[in-house]
């Protein structure tokens, strides 16, 4: 596993723990994190508001089937599931690509498809 698998693994492992110091420190302080249809968070400030959205609580559940890297970029698909603060359950597919600055991710580009 290369360096930036390793800064991607521990950024996944706190968004599972909800461990936001955890997450935040895996970024430069300018990131850039684009949940594409949704919003776009600029710097650690907006990022850290985002990582439990308005819509949600608690933490979600994440499994990562697969994993590419190419030069500053890695790449990672799964699925998941957050509890909705409605109540109920919200079920999805996810696609990240992470871009590095150095051993830092500086950008975030999310792809989330909801399962019926």
């Amino acid at each position: 596993m290369s360096t930036h698998q390793d800064t991607v693994h521990e950024y996944m492992e706190g968004f599972k723990e909800g461990d936001h110091v955890r997450i935040l420190g895996c970024l430069t302080d300018d990131v850039l994190w684009i949940i594409h249809g949704h919003r776009t968070t600029n710097g650690k400030a907006e990022f850290d508001d985002e990582i439990v959205g308005a819509d949600f609580e608690g933490r979600p559940t994440l499994s990562v089937d697969r994993v590419f890297e190419d030069g500053d970029v890695v790449i990672v698909t799964g699925e998941g599931t957050a509890d909705l603060q409605a109540g109920g359950q919200f079920r999805f597919v996810y696609n990240d690509l992470f871009t590095f600055r150095g051993d830092l991710i500086e950008r975030v580009d999310s792809y989330i498809v909801p399962l019926g």
